[in-house]
């Protein structure tokens, strides 16, 4: 496995991906869209998602293309950046035709960031024009780290981020990851230097430091925010992910996808997937590639290494803003710090 041209998502043929955020907010919106509909599927395994659109996903549901997927802050007020996104594809013609009519399919998911430094005195909702313009906006290179979904993220002791990263497979197919980092876990151990994922890093992505040597880290939970949390009564957070392939996959293949991905989740965050995060990765196929079962192994595991790359890239890439609550990783290891 090498990665792709870009180390992006979209060096899958045919994707892309925009950002839109508000630097006063500390939010913003991600979309991943493309040319023509696409096979799409999901799992969650947090204990408090917050999604839309979600239930026709499923192997038995009888829509089968989807125009495209959100990843956005902004907690439950998030969502409506779908219908931002949804408008925008219906300007352009693009859904689900029945008879004259096109409705757009966009499923989405939204993480908690209300309580990070943002402003929160606005009185029309924010999220549906931040997706509008994120979904103009998408492109086969796109920002990561505090950009999009991932503006206002909060990892458990730094500042969170949007990462992605790609595979590219002896077969010829492709994988990626897009990943909004929100947990109430750690994506470093303690000392916040090295990343959990460091055994799965390729090259230098995230800072090439390497795994932590120490012995018997991960046996407590070494989260500032969720010091935090429990101080003020706060039980929202969550790790938001697409993961893709050019391998042709129908909606169980998407699925089972999704399933193997969450194991990059596991391995770059610690703990993750507790009741307090809302834990969530779709899973698509361009149907570009034949595949056969034993390659549906193989592209999950790419998909979880992916995974885990793409998240400790986006903590590495978030950059300080003003009014921050968390320090980014890169102002804690600046030189002379620890």
């Amino acid at each position: 496995m090498t990665p792709g041209a870009r180390n992006l998502i979209t060096d899958i043929a045919g994707l892309r991906v925009g950002n839109a955020d508000d630097a006063a907010l500390k939010s913003g919106t991600t979309v991943l869209t493309a040319d023509s509909p696409f096979t799409a599927a999901v799992h969650v395994m947090g204990g408090a998602p917050g999604t839309r659109e979600t239930d026709l996903l499923a192997p038995d549901r009888s829509v089968a293309g989807v125009d495209a997927l959100v990843l956005s802050g902004g907690s439950a007020f998030g969502l409506d950046a779908c219908s931002g996104v949804a408008d925008a594809l219906r300007a352009a013609g693009r859904g689900y035709r029945v008879g004259d009519v096109c409705v757009p399919i966009v499923p989405g998911a939204i993480l908690f960031d209300l309580l990070n430094g943002g402003r929160g005195d606005w009185r029309e909702n924010p999220w549906r024009m931040l997706g509008e313009r994120a979904f103009h906006a998408a492109a086969p290179d796109f920002a990561l780290g505090s950009a999009g979904a991932g503006t206002g993220a909060l990892s458990g002791a730094l500042k969170g981020g949007l990462g992605s990263a790609s595979f590219v497979l002896e077969s010829g197919i492709s994988v990626g990851a897009l990943v909004a980092v929100n947990p109430v876990g750690c994506v470093t151990t303690p000392g916040r230097r090295h990343f959990w994922a460091a055994p799965f890093e390729i090259g230098a992505e995230f800072g090439g430091i390497g795994p932590d040597t120490a012995s018997g880290i991960g046996h407590r939970i070494d989260s500032i925010k969720w010091e935090a949390m429990q101080q003020r009564n706060m039980r929202a957070n969550t790790t938001i992910a697409i993961v893709a392939t050019d391998a042709a996959l129908d909606k169980a293949g998407c699925q089972r996808l999704a399933i193997a991905a969450h194991a990059g989740i596991a391995r770059a965050v610690v703990p993750s997937h507790t009741p307090y995060d809302g834990d969530l990765v779709f899973a698509l196929s361009t149907d570009r590639h034949r595949a056969s079962r034993d390659d549906l192994l193989e592209i999950g595991h790419a998909a979880a290494l992916c995974l885990a790359r793409a998240i400790a890239r986006g903590v590495w890439l978030a950059r300080p803003a003003p009014g921050d609550i968390l320090p980014c990783w890169s102002e804690v290891n600046r030189e002379g710090h620890s």
